[in-house]
């Protein structure tokens, strides 16, 4: 049944959810948002031996958010306003949960529904807020960099100014696409590997912060060398393989971030 009213949700918001899919194949930002129901679909079949022993208990209360949810969604769309129509896809199937079966499906689940919002762009006025700061500091740290190593530079605001020419710190080089896509990675990884330890997946979870700021800044920092040397280095296809390096570099320091922290744990517990 569960599967039934899903098919039904999506039948209903199959407007909202074809146009969020496009989004997807035309924002890099986004890239992460096809693996998210993936992975959604295999942790929950990952928890299949937990919630098939449930007995269903529906509540009245899952009711009440598919409801508020179909609200959300008719205001969203009479304004144009994509985010809360998204939204209102993934609270709706919260709310199906919740009144098909129960308090007790909905705790087993609630971590898979939970990364559904992952995959819903953030708005744009929050988007903004973001970005633009993390461009600055990207700046900042390249330019403190690139000075370390002998190369004169000169940052006004998020543009450098190199001896060869001058290179500009946009969006797309803020440093949130790598961001968001460590964050999801982030929390399936510790999922996967830290099922029981709540405040190692909340460590992992917050590191993923300055690990992403710190790898777009050795971006830009690796951009501005190879611009000196060769400047069509610094841009087309060797930018964007320089890119996916990085992004794997940042997902590798993650992991030995969790394996460090590990091995700090077990030497506690030694000495105890």
């Amino acid at each position: 049944m569960l599967v039934w009213f899903a098919l039904l949700l999506t039948a209903c918001h199959l407007p909202v959810l074809v146009r969020l899919v496009r989004q997807w194949s035309r924002d890099e930002d986004m890239g992460h948002g096809f693996f998210v129901p993936l992975v959604v679909a295999y942790i929950i079949w990952q928890k299949r031996e937990q919630w098939l022993a449930l007995t269903p208990a529906p509540s009245w209360w899952g009711l009440a958010v598919v409801i508020g949810a179909a609200l959300q969604s008719y205001l969203a769309n009479l304004g144009a306003e994509l985010f809360l129509a998204r939204t209102a896809f993934v609270i709706s199937l919260i709310g199906m949960v919740l009144f098909l079966g129960g308090w007790a499906y909905l705790r087993v689940l609630a971590f898979p529904l939970a990364l559904l919002f992952l995959m819903v762009p953030i708005p744009a006025i929050i988007y903004n807020q973001i970005t633009l700061p993390l461009q600055f500091l990207a700046s900042q740290l390249a330019a403190a960099a690139l000075s370390l190593m002998g190369i004169p530079v000169l940052r006004e605001g998020n543009i450098l100014e190199l001896p060869s020419q001058s290179l500009s710190v946009v969006e797309a080089c803020s440093g949130i696409r790598s961001l968001l896509s460590l964050t999801f990675l982030a929390l399936v990884y510790g999922f996967l590997f830290e099922p029981q330890r709540i405040g190692m997946r909340i460590t992992l979870l917050l590191a993923t912060v300055p690990i992403a700021i710190a790898a777009n800044a050795s971006r830009v920092t690796i951009t501005g060398l190879l611009s000196e040397y060769k400047s069509e280095w610094a841009e087309g296809f060797f930018h964007l393989a320089e890119g996916w390096v990085i992004f794997m570099a940042a997902l590798a320091a993650l992991v030995a971030f969790h394996q460090l922290l590990n091995l700090v744990t077990r030497g506690r517990h030694a000495r105890a």
